[in-house]
């Protein structure tokens, strides 16, 4: 009984200290994201400050705060801080990405040159025939072999044989077109 006892008036206390965290967050909110937006200067970004203090508070033993308005102050001065210096990390992380890429940029004759890769792959796509066609493209596009069974009405054990000779084709057909270029 005495058990019973105890554990209904710990969950009292708990029901009581989340009825007063919820008054207090009530109260103190639009305090919190006026403070933030004096450091963030954006809404959103305070409101997500705001959460993040509230957060911390409600883990926070709350007898041991002697004055909830200053803490929640600095609280929010202290996120509002990390956010900014988080954010800039952010961007700084993002320029440098974007300068590696610009670094790796190919010229304008790599670029030709891949077109012209790419237009005589379509060259020699257009000469195969439309089942070799069909295999190749659906293989190096990650199908399995069952559906590209289906889609040629091959039998499954026929695909990798019929695969390999246009395959093979393929090789020829390419090395003969760039070869008559060269």
């Amino acid at each position: 009984m005495e058990v019973q006892a105890k554990l209904a008036m710990n969950q009292t206390r708990v029901q009581d200290d989340a009825d007063s965290f919820h008054d207090l967050f009530t109260a103190y909110y639009p305090f919190v994201v006026r403070q933030a937006m004096r450091i963030v200067r954006e809404q959103q970004a305070a409101e997500d400050v705001a959460q993040e203090v509230f957060l911390s508070f409600y883990d926070t033993d709350r007898s041991t705060v002697e004055n909830i308005p200053a803490w929640l102050s600095k609280a929010a001065l202290y996120a509002a801080c990390n956010y900014l210096r988080s954010e800039k990390r952010r961007q700084d992380r993002q320029e440098r990405t974007t300068a590696d890429q610009a670094h790796t940029t190919p010229s304008s004759e790599e670029a030709w040159l891949e077109k012209e890769a790419i237009s005589h792959v379509q060259e020699v796509l257009d000469e195969l025939d439309e089942r070799e066609r069909t295999l190749l493209v659906m293989k190096y596009s990650g199908f399995p072999y069952a559906e590209l069974a289906k889609a040629t009405g091959t039998p499954v054990q026929s695909v990798g044989t019929i695969l390999a000779r246009a395959k093979n084709k393929f090789r020829r057909l390419y090395e003969r077109i760039r070869g008559e270029e060269g």
